[in-house]
């Protein structure tokens, strides 16, 4: 019996045809270039790792339940990276001795999560990672924030279509601590609970804090928090050291004019479990698309998981290609990929040999000019369709006359202009 094979990808995964991998080198090159403006330096890592790294910082959900993990033949149970904190983390104690700080990083590199597929989210998915390590002060996450912020701006974006929302771990907790009378491990139950707000009822909310012991006055108290500036927020609990690491970065982001991308949401939490300090996220303001497209924060701790005693500070961000590509999309900043400079096709017709046609694409490439040969030997007409559907700017005409008189016709399929020109000029003609 013949078994018929589906051409569909796997679900939640993509295929990426030529005219999707332009749209997606397109902004992976304005990624880059506008990263490495800023001196990051680009790194990648293994799309294996050990299982055991993501149980121990990434929790337990991730890494049973999100990761696609097995066990190989050595009796080693591995997993698909389903993120890159950890992975960076890890390169960055084995050589802790030898890097220079402080580290400016950033990749883009494919993960793999086991979840729902659903808008912006998919399982298999490439992500942008940004990371300072090795400044202990706010002045690190100023810096990650200001690249989050200049990476939009490069694509077109201004402050009407994103927010920058921040908040601080250390802050969070102080302020649930003294509001509900709890320790540094009650403060991350509550935590997890006001993390997941957005998602619940207004009642299953309510019933999972009073589950943690709190009652209507200390649940009203909290969230009289949400709609507070940082100023008035922070004067309630001023002792605090998430307190001043808010202040000091609100006062340097009014500083350098960038406040008005920014704004204090004492919700923000970001779920995994080796945020320390500063914590944010990016939302899309636009009203179709209003939800948060990516954050990220600062993590003093993790590369201490594999250097005892170590104290490398940290803080990033990661951006997940789906989320920006809905981004670029919903705000109409996506360019045409297809009309992107001068690419030409040599035409070709029976009484001209064929390494007189290849010679002018050697001429053409020579010049760096984007050339390519006709395949085939279609008549004149298909192959001029031929170009016009695969965006060719120009086509190259060269007959038997042409090839004599040492010339060619260059057509603009634009313009449909035609000009004659010598072969021995051809390579200059499109500089």
């Amino acid at each position: 019996m013949e078994i018929k094979l589906s051409t569909q990808p796997y679900k939640g995964t993509r295929d990426f045809y030529p005219r999707e991998m332009k749209l997606r080198n397109w902004f992976f090159g304005k990624i880059r270039k506008s990263l490495e403006a800023a001196c990051f330096d680009e790194y990648d890592g293994p799309m294996l790792e050990s299982l055991d790294l993501y149980a121990a910082k990434s929790g337990e959900e991730l890494a049973k339940e999100q990761t696609y993990n097995f066990t190989d033949r050595g009796g080693r149970s591995l997993a698909i990276r389903p993120e890159m904190t950890p992975t960076v983390a890890r390169m960055v104690a084995a050589k802790m001795g030898e890097l220079n700080y402080p580290l400016k990083w950033f990749c883009i590199s494919n993960m793999y999560r086991y979840e729902r597929p659903q808008r912006g989210r998919l399982r298999e998915f490439w992500q942008l990672n940004v990371d300072i390590f090795g400044c202990d002060t706010f002045e690190a996450d100023l810096d990650v924030i200001e690249s989050a912020i200049a990476l939009l701006r490069n694509f077109g974006a201004d402050e009407t279509m994103f927010r920058v929302h921040i908040n601080n771990r250390r802050f969070f907790n102080d302020v649930i601590a003294a509001i509900a009378g709890t320790d540094l491990e009650g403060s991350k139950k509550v935590s997890k609970v006001v993390d997941r707000k957005n998602k619940v009822t207004r009642e299953s909310y309510e019933n999972d804090l009073k589950a943690l012991g709190l009652d209507d006055e200390q649940i009203a108290r909290i969230d009289a928090l949400y709609t507070m500036s940082v100023e008035e927020a922070t004067a309630l609990c001023p002792d605090s050291v998430g307190a001043g690491e808010l202040t000091a970065l609100f006062d340097a982001l009014n500083a350098t004019g960038l406040a008005k991308y920014c704004v204090f949401d004492f919700g923000i939490i970001r779920g995994l479990d080796y945020y320390t300090g500063t914590v944010f996220e990016v939302f899309d303001e636009a009203p179709e698309n209003n939800r948060a497209m990516f954050g990220g924060g600062r993590y003093d701790n993790l590369v201490g998981l594999f250097v005892k005693n170590a104290k490398i500070s940290g803080v990033g961000y990661g951006m997940g290609d789906v989320t920006l590509e809905n981004f670029l999309v919903t705000h109409g900043l996506v360019p045409d990929t297809d009309k992107v400079g001068t690419k030409v096709l040599v035409t070709r017709f029976a009484d001209v040999p064929l390494d007189a046609y290849t010679s002018l694409v050697d001429i053409m490439r020579g010049a760096g000019v984007r050339a390519a040969l006709y395949l085939g030997n279609k008549k004149f007409g298909k192959q001029i369709d031929f170009a016009a559907k695969e965006n060719y700017s120009h086509v190259v005409i060269m007959g038997g006359d042409e090839l004599a008189a040492g010339t060619v016709k260059v057509k603009n399929l634009d313009t449909r202009e035609e000009s004659t020109v010598a072969i021995a000029e051809l390579g200059s003609f499109f500089g």
